[in-house]
């Protein structure tokens, strides 16, 4: 069932004031009525959007609360087979009974986690990243499921979505912020599927309040420390692929995901090149990485530890090395940083170190030109320039390490 969108005008009703309507729609207006929700009795409206969709909707109160039921399209239910259902409806709410529970069991009405997982699985082939996919439901399995998870989706209401949100709104201001975008999708699904006739999620704003929005920036090291951490990683316990994985995240100036998911058939050794495909790329597009000669060696030694596994970087059971895992070495190592800051720490050596000009960096970066009329004259991904800017990136971070043969062990 329909509704009108968020913000829009709200549609003009016809109900009029005084007596109740009893049938007080043609056959004829029903086919020409304009935009708005006209009443005919019992509850009964036809609802005409703006988009020209024409169906019926039933006003009840059950139990106290006030509930809006879908007896569907126009062209599939007629003005005497609405008003008949609308009274079977309005018969068994004042005996107690619940039209909506008995339509649920004749719909299969699912409940908010199972119309949930059925979201995802729809998601899942245009994410990035598998881990997408797990995070996404975990979130919600974490703080949404022990409350509405077993409510069916149509009664889900704008209190429940409070209660979920409310404690954690200004405690964990991004999960709360996240946790509304997935329950919204959620429900915008149930909508799409007929199962109910509103978003919650539309509502309660104005009652959570804006949050503190702070810009809080990847830790990242000054760029003059970067090879030490380098050597710290190479001196830890980890795995022989996870020090290889982190040295050619930092080599490459890459985002973790995209080394992480590297898959042999990306690397053309022969031509010092890997090609990131678009859909795993943040910007959704194709992208080539100059591999520096350092950068080289590292994929060397982890193509002798392959043994046929279609990942460059592989944990140790064979499959790829999970977003944390990274991040929580470093942790345990005392290096103040994130992997995504290594980013940082690169692009400030760049602009302190080197005379490379912006766009090169930007262009190594992967970063997507937002000025239309620079992007229309950025025809070039500047690959030449951008390999002797990793060259030097690597000399400089083996520079505190280039006689230490061992470090690199």
């Amino acid at each position: 069932m329909d509704i009108v969108t968020a913000g829009a005008p709200q549609p003009r009703k016809t109900k009029p004031k005084g007596r109740h309507p009893h049938n007080r729609l043609a056959a004829a207006f029903v086919r020409s009525a304009p935009v708005g929700r006209h009443a005919d009795g019992n509850g009964l409206y036809l609802y005409v959007q703006r988009t020209g969709t024409r169906s019926w909707i039933q006003r009840l109160v059950n139990r106290g609360r006030k509930h809006e039921l879908g007896l569907g399209s126009v062209h599939l239910v007629s003005l005497a087979e609405a008003r008949d259902q609308a009274l079977a409806n309005r018969k068994l709410a004042r005996a107690g009974g619940d039209p909506l529970a008995d339509k649920r069991r004749t719909q299969g009405m699912p409940t908010f986690a199972e119309a949930a997982a059925t979201v995802v699985e729809q998601k899942r082939a245009g994410w990035r990243s598998p881990r997408q996919a797990a995070d996404w439901f975990q979130s919600l399995e974490r703080h949404v499921f022990p409350r509405i998870g077993s409510r069916p989706v149509s009664e889900v209401s704008s209190a429940d979505v409070l209660a979920v949100l409310t404690p954690i709104w200004h405690v964990k201001a991004d999960t709360a912020r996240r946790l509304r975008q997935r329950i919204r999708a959620v429900l915008e699904w149930s909508i799409a599927m007929e199962h109910r006739a509103d978003n919650p999620c539309d509502r309660i704003g104005p009652v959570l309040g804006p949050q503190r929005d702070t810009v809080r920036h990847m830790r990242a090291l000054p760029h003059g420390e970067v090879a030490s951490a380098i050597g710290a990683v190479r001196a830890s316990k980890a795995t022989r692929a996870v020090k290889l994985a982190f040295e050619f995240l930092v080599l490459t100036a890459a985002r973790s995901g995209e080394v992480r998911l590297a898959t042999w058939d990306e690397i053309d050794r022969d031509g010092r090149l890997w090609t990131i495909p678009g859909p795993r790329m943040k910007a959704r597009r194709e992208h080539r990485v100059p591999l520096s000669g350092r950068a080289g060696e590292v994929l060397a030694a982890a193509r002798s530890l392959a043994d046929g596994n279609p990942l460059v970087f592989p944990n140790r059971w064979g499959n790829y090395i999970k977003d944390t895992f990274l991040s929580q070495l470093l942790k345990d190592l005392d290096i103040a940083a994130v992997p995504h800051g290594f980013r940082s720490s690169f692009r400030d050596w760049a602009a302190e170190e080197t005379d490379h000009p912006r766009e090169v960096v930007e262009a190594a970066l992967a970063h997507v030109v937002r000025n239309r009329v620079e992007a229309a004259y950025a025809r070039s991904d500047l690959f030449e320039r951008r390999r002797g800017l990793m060259e030097e990136w690597a000399a400089y971070l083996d520079g505190e390490h280039g006689s230490d043969h061992e470090a690199r062990r």
